[in-house]
């Protein structure tokens, strides 16, 4: 049977409701293709959502019910967890190799990338010193990649990749580097992350004055990707994860648990640091969801009804409704309690900001016990910031240990998230091909359908 090579790019955050003049490429592409929307995966988070997109089933069968979760045994959460042993089913690659043993697939940035069953990948991966300090690096299989893509395309642009200054650079990147690895080693399928528009689409919301500008930036990126693998004969596939709404409240949920004496703190260096394994209950927060752990049963029904008596949370799921929704899994919360269109769920579980813990003000991914979209931000108090920012990085250079505390608290500067449902179908995310798929005429499809028409499209 004869394969068709195929590159899917995955345009974070687009949805139909931005596609217009300032997106002439993807508009292009749309109108002379075929397409779809996506009910997206839920969450509608970029690890969850691209777990089902891989391997067609929900998070009771591939594990990844969040971008991170609490693990009972160690008593500790684990966020942006990188191996792909995490993903416990079968994965597109994997299964297309059984009837075609020579497939090749390309990860280049799409998440859970480390120890991949994929011939080639590209991912993030600072390097973390004895001291504390970070060094910005990518990690590659195989490894002489990593020395190889840089010395031709130039370090990662890792501090445009996340954070405060995240933009097009980050996306122009890995676009070249896709065109990297197609030049190299031409694999069947090439799976491509461009994150661009989930940055000022969280910081500033998707009607913020100057997002024609973002579109027309990452429109320029996709125009030059189709037109280079359309001459190298490959099939191009683009979708996206979720579509992003905008949002004015945040819910401070473990500062809810608190009050209700279910927390347990520890309090060190005059810093006030959660105890996750003796608290009775405490939230971990993803966007517009939050998994609820409850180690003292008794409380279950108490901390339900906590929930449901808020007035900016949407629903809350127990038992029975975790399992409807294919979320049941031992990673999963007691409770999953999921926010109202207009609000997003914060970590914070400090009453006064004297008190944050260290990591609070700094970008620290894995630290913090929920997502934390403050980070796009700097603290608007700081003088001269990006002066700040060059002096710490000089006296990491040159050895010394220091804390780049440049993260606002004020949660009140998100404008934009994801992770429910959202009510419009505009804001659903987007499939399209330039080939025809079984199923155009459906109004939408779910997000683990998404594996079978990428494997048809591959083997039409």
């Amino acid at each position: 049977m004869q394969m068709k090579r195929t590159a899917i790019l995955n345009v974070v955050g687009l949805s139909s409701a931005l596609i217009g003049s300032h997106t002439p490429h993807i508009r292009n592409f749309l109108e002379k293709g075929f397409h779809t929307i996506i009910k997206p995966a839920f969450p509608a988070v970029t690890c969850t959502a691209q777990a089902d997109y891989l391997t067609g089933v929900r998070p009771n069968e591939h594990g990844i019910v969040a971008n991170g979760w609490y693990d009972r045994d160690y008593a500790e959460h684990f966020f942006w967890n990188q191996s792909n042993h995490l993903v416990t089913h079968k994965k597109l690659w994997e299964e297309l190799r059984e009837t075609h043993p020579d497939f090749t697939c390309a990860k280049l940035f799409w998440w859970f990338n480390m120890y991949s069953s994929a011939d080639y990948s590209i991912t993030p991966r600072p390097i973390y010193l004895a001291d504390g300090g970070k060094v910005f690096d990518i990690y590659t299989s195989p490894a002489p990649i990593r020395f190889e893509i840089q010395k031709e395309l130039g370090d990662f642009p890792f501090m445009n990749f996340w954070g405060p200054f995240a933009d097009i650079k980050s996306s122009r990147w890995i676009a070249q580097a896709s065109q990297w690895i197609e030049e190299k080693y031409s694999p069947h399928l090439s799976l491509i992350y461009l994150p661009h528009l989930d940055y000022n689409l969280q910081r500033l919301g998707p009607s913020y004055s100057d997002i024609n500008k973002d579109l027309g930036e990452i429109d320029q990126v996709i125009g030059e990707l189709i037109t280079f693998f359309e001459k190298n004969s490959v099939q191009v596939i683009l979708l996206s994860e979720y579509g992003i709404v905008s949002v004015n409240k945040p819910i401070h949920l473990n500062r809810l648990f608190r009050e209700q004496g279910w927390l347990a703190l520890k309090k060190d260096l005059d810093l006030e640091y959660l105890d996750k394994g003796a608290s009775q209950t405490f939230a971990l927060t993803d966007h517009q969801i939050a998994h609820v752990y409850i180690n003292n049963s008794e409380i279950k029904d108490k901390v339900r009804a906590c929930l449901l008596e808020h007035e900016d949370i949407e629903i809350v799921l127990d038992s029975q409704e975790i399992a409807d929704c294919g979320m049941n899994h031992k990673r999963s919360g007691d409770l999953i309690a999921v926010a109202k269109s207009y609000a997003w769920f914060t970590y914070y579980y400090w009453e006064n900001d004297q008190f944050a813990p260290d990591f609070a003000r700094a970008i620290d991914i894995h630290r913090k016990i929920g997502y934390d979209p403050a980070e796009l931000f700097i603290n608007p108090s700081i003088g001269l910031p990006k002066l700040k920012v060059a002096y710490f990085l000089l006296r990491r250079t040159l050895g010394m240990r220091g804390l780049l505390n440049i993260v606002p608290l004020d949660a009140s500067l998100v404008k934009g998230s994801h992770g429910a449902i959202p009510q419009q179908k505009s804001d659903f995310p987007l499939f399209i091909s330039q080939n025809e798929f079984s199923q155009v005429g459906k109004d939408y499809l779910v997000s683990t359908e998404v594996y079978a028409i990428v494997k048809e499209l591959i083997e039409s």
